[in-house]
């Protein structure tokens, strides 16, 4: 069989890792490409080691490399057969996926050509020409909606998030045909008052691509990569939320949007 031909296959981009097997990024077995560099700086972040652009080593760690399309689509070609079998596919995630939009559109555009199902995951922080641009190679989209509250985004992630809102409303008016999915990470204390997640909800009823909301509840996993990278984590003292906790959380979102998930 012969090898297609790939488009920009010598374009580059800094990659953190690629993950195997995933089942938590989109339907089936997925196999996760992870992108390095994110302008928004999450205080819970669970990839710290995803937020700064260029390659971060030491003598016990490394993290990032830089390959080219043409070597990613070799990697991923190698689960081709897994996708098949389980209706999965490649996800492409972060860091934030928007910062690095040449190299995410190639291997993209490649993937779809090659008839791989394709999912992203992103926060939408970024010029809607850029993101309109990735869209039509996308199946399936994984955007934040972190806080709906101006102020509190930008006091825990760094950025305003009026882009982002944005951003997920003009997708009402575009022909692209893909799955919308809105993810947001509960954290106690944070963003899960009533008054929050009641506009959250409402912000989400809006937008006609809406597939479901998925509520992600708030873990500590990662938090050893911040000592390797010799930063504080900033939420130690914050319990994970119960499964009660989330119910009731849920049951707020459903008051304004039919499928929610956590």
């Amino acid at each position: 069989m012969s090898v297609p031909v790939i488009y920009d296959a010598e374009r580059k981009g800094t990659v953190l890792r690629i993950e195997r097997s995933s089942v938590h990024d989109g339907p089936g077995l997925r196999t996760v490409l992870f992108l390095k560099g994110c302008p928004l700086r999450c205080q819970w972040c669970s990839t710290p080691e995803s937020q700064a652009f260029e390659i971060e080593q030491s003598d016990t760690y490394s993290y990032g490399t830089i390959m080219s399309v043409e070597e990613v689509m070799r990697e991923l070609r190698k689960d081709s057969l897994f996708f098949f079998i389980s209706t999965g596919g490649i996800t492409v995630s972060g860091g934030e996926i928007m910062a690095q939009p040449d190299f995410t559109r190639a291997v993209l555009k490649n993937c779809r050509n090659e008839c791989m199902h394709t999912a992203i995951e992103t926060s939408f922080f970024a010029q809607w020409e850029t993101i309109h641009s990735i869209l039509p190679f996308v199946n399936l989209a994984f955007v934040d909606v972190k806080f709906f509250t101006k102020e509190l985004h930008e006091k825990y992630c760094g950025v305003d998030n009026t882009l982002i809102l944005e951003n997920l409303l003009k997708t009402n008016d575009i022909e692209e045909k893909f799955q919308l999915v809105v993810r947001t990470p509960i954290i106690p204390g944070l963003n899960d008052s009533e008054e929050e997640l009641n506009q959250i909800g409402q912000f989400c009823s809006r937008l006609k691509k809406l597939s479901y909301v998925q509520l992600l509840p708030y873990h500590k996993l990662g938090t050893a990569t911040y000592g390797k990278l010799g930063r504080e984590y900033l939420l130690g003292d914050i319990a994970s939320p119960t499964a009660s906790d989330m119910e009731k959380h849920v049951k707020i979102i459903e008051r304004y949007v039919e499928n929610v998930i956590f």
